[in-house]
């Protein structure tokens, strides 16, 4: 009996500890390693598409899993440093794809390329945020234009109803994994609020700045209130967050990196998905650690 009962518990103890792996995974999508985060990410994502949530919560798997098989460190599987990428290629397969079949499959591909371009990176010690995503789903959309164009979803242009500034930010938090819903951005701002406060506030402030002056460089302000020119702000906000003035500097200068370079990617017809934020960090951690090298040679 009591064999049993150990039996029961051992088995209860490894299926919540897989679930807390794949929920951090959807959670460090903004960088954020709590599985109550991932969750709320998960119901939010659901909220607004139940076949991206299918498709985020299926690749964070994939993903996971061949972290385990390829026997990657246990401690960042545990993490969930092999699921983010992963689970954004899922959803973003589900925006540019009909979720027919075969774009299931490109799915579980995408996941498994993610979380091994993912491990790449961090073998290396390399900052690549959400690079492996971007690479992957730009991957995915040339293949597809180029072998089957069928695939592709038809756009339905999306219309944001008249909004304030505090919403734009909202829904900044939502583009982040593709989610247009002012509901899911607000979900989304909890999720990273209750893991860190400082975070939260700082990625909303960043997205609004973010929106202000995508309207005063004449970016549509369809667009601005769908949260398109704010999301990678956030992204930006969140890494550099911190309780010094220094940080909110640090911050200013991302977001301004991230906006140009959006803009930028617009004019050249480029799909930007999270690389402004990718490429805007990169650039600020450079300036940031050429400033911080003569600070010690004093």
């Amino acid at each position: 009996m009591s064999l049993k009962f150990n039996s029961k518990n051992g088995l209860l103890h490894k299926s919540t500890a897989i679930i807390s792996v794949i929920l951090k995974g959807l959670g460090q999508i903004m960088l954020q390693e709590n599985s109550m985060t991932g969750l709320l990410f998960l119901i939010g994502i659901f909220y607004g598409s139940l076949a991206m949530g299918f498709a985020a919560l299926l690749a964070t798997v994939c993903g996971t899993a061949i972290a385990y098989l390829l026997k990657y460190d246990q401690t960042e599987i545990n993490q969930g440093l092999y699921g983010f990428s992963a689970a954004l290629v899922g959803v973003a397969v589900m925006l540019f794809l009909k979720p027919v079949f075969w774009s299931w499959v490109i799915v579980v591909i995408g996941a498994v390329l993610a979380a091994i371009l993912q491990h790449f990176f961090i073998k290396r010690k390399f900052p690549a945020y959400t690079l492996p995503f971007v690479l992957v789903t730009w991957l995915i959309l040339f293949v597809c234009n180029l072998l089957n164009s069928d695939l592709f979803a038809v756009s339905v242009p999306a219309i944001a109803q008249a909004s304030d500034s505090l919403t734009d930010g909202f829904k900044s938090f939502g583009q982040v994994i593709f989610q247009s819903s002012l509901l899911s951005g607000i979900l989304f701002f909890l999720a990273v609020f209750i893991n860190s406060p400082i975070s939260a506030l700082y990625g909303l402030a960043a997205a609004i700045i973010s929106a202000i002056l995508a309207f005063y460089v004449s970016i549509p302000v369809n667009d601005i209130n769908l949260g398109l020119y704010g999301f990678n702000a956030v992204l930006c906000a969140i890494v550099f967050a911190g309780p010094q003035v220094k940080d909110g500097i640090w911050v200013l200068i991302s977001l301004v990196l991230a906006l140009a370079i959006s803009l930028l990617m617009l004019k050249i017809g480029i799909t930007k998905l999270t690389f402004p934020f990718v490429l805007a960090t990169w650039v600020t951690l450079f300036l940031k650690n050429r400033i911080r090298k003569p600070e010690k040679a004093v």
